[in-house]
């Protein structure tokens, strides 16, 4: 098909940004979601744990992004592949008991590209025939719903893949086809940080026995939503850190606790 004389995307927003794919059954829709990716300029693909990778389907599927499917980072873990992320976005169509920030495919964009500046973003999409299970879903800042047709809500990842890649490369071009400028002072913590920080606070919580006997797992679902929810930077989390280390001094724990604060934990 010609092209319609749209610029490029920016090679930057095109780094940030990386699209993964957790445990993909079948290599066609590895190659499959390259093209999709490559179609509207991005080129980060990550598979995490894929059933079958490398695999010829996967080259002859991607058509002309065989560069897209060969570049592919191959990570065994979810937490691999987006550990020094600063923004997690999982596709999902379940609901859940406690509800969490929610975005369609163009609020998802938009967040990308507000985002890309600071930080790299990643856009999760799970298995072909499950998706994401809570624990993946828990680990992202916001959920992207795609609104399909409820005759037929089932989207081949590949097809879910290419609507979002889409948005992203509508909404930079909606920008006037450039990246918008830093919005905040300090960097935004990556994915890691803030899971070290929620072990933290759940081992001082355990210390202090504050967890409800009924329901513990509660809690720390509801702190892990405030904190995605907020938005944290490093300077926070150092500072939450430096709070949480001197908790646990005064409650007179040994060992680990009973440490200085490290220097990632000073503000």
């Amino acid at each position: 098909m010609e092209t319609n004389g749209a610029p490029p995307l920016d090679p930057e927003l095109a780094r940030r940004v990386r699209m993964v794919m957790v445990e993909p059954t079948h290599p066609g829709n590895i190659g499959a979601a390259a093209r999709a990716m490559k179609n509207m300029g991005l080129t980060r693909l990550v598979l995490v744990n894929p059933l079958r990778f490398p695999d010829r389907e996967a080259r002859f599927r991607a058509a002309s992004a065989v560069d897209v499917v060969d570049a592919a980072s191959v990570v065994p873990t979810l937490a691999e592949a987006i550990d020094d992320c600063t923004l997690v976005i999982g596709a999902s169509a379940r609901s859940r008991r406690v509800p969490w920030p929610l975005v369609d495919a163009r609020e998802a964009a938009q967040a990308v590209l507000s985002e890309a500046p600071q930080g790299d973003v990643a856009v999760l999409f799970g298995r072909e025939s499950s998706g994401l299970t809570n624990d993946e879903l828990a680990r992202c800042q916001r959920h992207l719903h795609i609104a399909t047709d409820p005759a037929y809500p089932s989207l081949n990842v590949a097809m879910a893949m290419q609507i979002v890649a889409y948005e992203i490369r509508k909404t930079w071009l909606d920008a006037g086809a450039r990246m918008p400028e830093q919005a905040w002072d300090r960097p935004w913590a990556e994915t890691e940080a803030v899971e070290k920080l929620l072990e933290h606070f759940s081992e001082v919580l355990d210390l202090l026995q504050y967890y409800d006997r009924r329901e513990p797992g509660q809690v720390m679902l509801r702190l892990r939503r405030l904190f995605f929810r907020t938005r944290l930077d490093q300077v926070e989390i150092n500072i939450l850190r430096g709070l949480l280390t001197n908790f646990e001094r005064r409650a007179g724990r040994a060992g680990k606790g009973s440490r200085k604060a490290s220097p990632s934990e000073q503000p």
